[in-house]
């Protein structure tokens, strides 16, 4: 049986789906038009409210085509206990100012296992290949 992700969606939210079925991430979409000059920032709230599963962290990636084409990156984590809108931050490390469509992939949201780990301070670390 395979896992459930719970959403909600506000009013004029799109629901995060992947293109392909072996895509790692689902799509986060716009639900605004909005303007992203060069070398600035924007949040676009998209509407979208997610129950991440015990054990696991959702982590925000960029679209690698944003990436790629237009130098507009994001990236962010959504811990196990929020459930308020996910918000993404996208920055356009250009110079073209960018117009953002409604309905536009923004980011995509990857289901990550976490572990938990108590921080020790020791005096020494175990060698290393690397160092």
């Amino acid at each position: 049986m395979p896992n459930k992700l719970k959403i909600k969606l506000d009013p004029g939210a799109f629901i995060p789906l992947r293109a392909h079925p072996t895509d790692a991430g689902l799509d986060l979409l716009s639900p605004i038009d909005k303007y992203l000059p060069g070398h600035d920032s924007i949040v676009i709230d998209t509407g979208v409210h997610v129950q991440i599963p015990h054990g696991w962290r959702g982590l925000l990636v960029s679209k690698s085509g944003l990436n790629v084409n237009h130098g507009i990156n994001s990236t962010g984590l959504i811990d196990e206990a929020y459930t308020g809108s996910v918000r993404v931050k996208l920055y356009n490390d250009g110079s073209e100012d960018y117009a953002v469509a409604k309905g536009d992939k923004i980011s995509q949201m990857v289901l990550l296992p976490y572990g938990s780990f108590d921080v020790v301070i020791v005096d020494e670390l175990a060698e290393t290949e690397r160092g």
